[in-house]
């Protein structure tokens, strides 16, 4: 049998073109170029005889012709497109294992997982149970998402995503009152509480805002930024901790930052692949949103 029809990249062009009244935004809606847009139509035109558009300097306009055939073939194309939506074979599930640390799980990443699912629904992001010494071998898991500041073992490459930038905190009572803290000094009139693993914390802070006291003495130390949290919002005394990990609570005002003197460190925490899987395309997405994430905090230069 003789095919009489035009083509579907000439009619696409002619439904386009009619739908916007310009052959640049046709142009643009298809992704071809307007002197392909114009050239498809010509054709049509010259096929069928007709002449579907009247060239004007602001742009076109459908002749009576056009407004004919257009009601022919428009409902036609979206049968098609119809139809190839509802054959099209969804994008095959992929499963990603990401070890995070506890509290930027809690504090930072959970948050932020609805944004990831809805730009990557065919990506499924699971939190894998996080272990402090982890050697990397375990090959269930895709990435870490764990502090440090390098030497990481062969075969692992990192980058830094967020967590270098140091805040002091307080309760907002310390703010009011007969004694509120006034400058940076006046923090070690107040109990200092230390994170276990990270004790020189206050030292570095001091020392960067020009505060250096011969000796400090901890009133007590956490084993996690949460717990330190916790006890400033109790009242329990004076924290440093990483400016990302204090969203919520800063917030909803249950802490405060007393003084603006964010300081930089070398310690943050870093997305770490294995080399041989860059070529992983959802590990690699992951990375672009965790850093597009990431941009909505400082990340200073230590």
């Amino acid at each position: 049998m003789r095919i009489r029809s035009p083509s579907l990249h000439e009619l696409h062009a002619f439904a386009a073109a009619a739908r916007h009244g310009s052959f640049s935004k046709a142009a643009e809606d298809l992704c071809v170029t307007q002197g392909a847009i114009s050239r498809a139509i010509a054709r049509l035109e010259d096929h069928l005889g007709q002449t579907f558009f009247i060239r004007q300097a602001r742009g076109i306009e459908l002749t009576t012709s056009g407004r004919a055939y257009l009601d022919l073939v428009g409902p036609a194309l979206q049968t098609l497109e119809s139809a190839a939506i509802a054959q099209r074979v969804p994008a095959a599930t992929t499963r990603l294992r990401l070890s995070v640390a506890p509290t930027l799980a809690i504090k930072w990443l959970i948050p932020r997982l609805a944004d990831w699912q809805a730009l990557h629904p065919q990506i499924t992001l699971s939190l894998a149970p996080y272990q402090h010494d982890d050697d990397f071998s375990n090959p269930e898991i895709d990435a870490w998402l764990r502090p440090g500041e390098g030497d990481w073992p062969n075969g692992i490459a990192a980058e830094y995503i967020v967590g270098r930038e140091i805040v002091a905190i307080c309760h907002p009572k310390e703010l009011r009152g007969r004694h509120p803290l006034r400058e940076p000094a006046d923090l070690l009139s107040r109990p200092l509480l230390y994170h276990t693993n990270y004790p020189n914390n206050w030292r570095v802070w001091l020392d960067a805002v020009g505060v250096s006291p011969m000796s400090l003495t901890p009133s007590a130390d956490f084993e996690q930024v949460s717990m330190l949290v916790q006890a400033v919002m109790a009242g329990l005394g004076v924290a440093i901790v990483q400016r990302c990990l204090i969203d919520e609570e800063l917030g909803s005002g249950r802490i405060a930052i007393p003084f603006d003197h964010p300081i930089a460190i070398k310690r943050g925490y870093m997305l770490c692949t294995r080399r041989a899987s860059h070529s992983n395309r959802a590990l690699q997405q992951l990375h672009q949103w965790l850093k597009a994430q990431a941009a909505n905090h400082p990340n200073p230069q230590p």
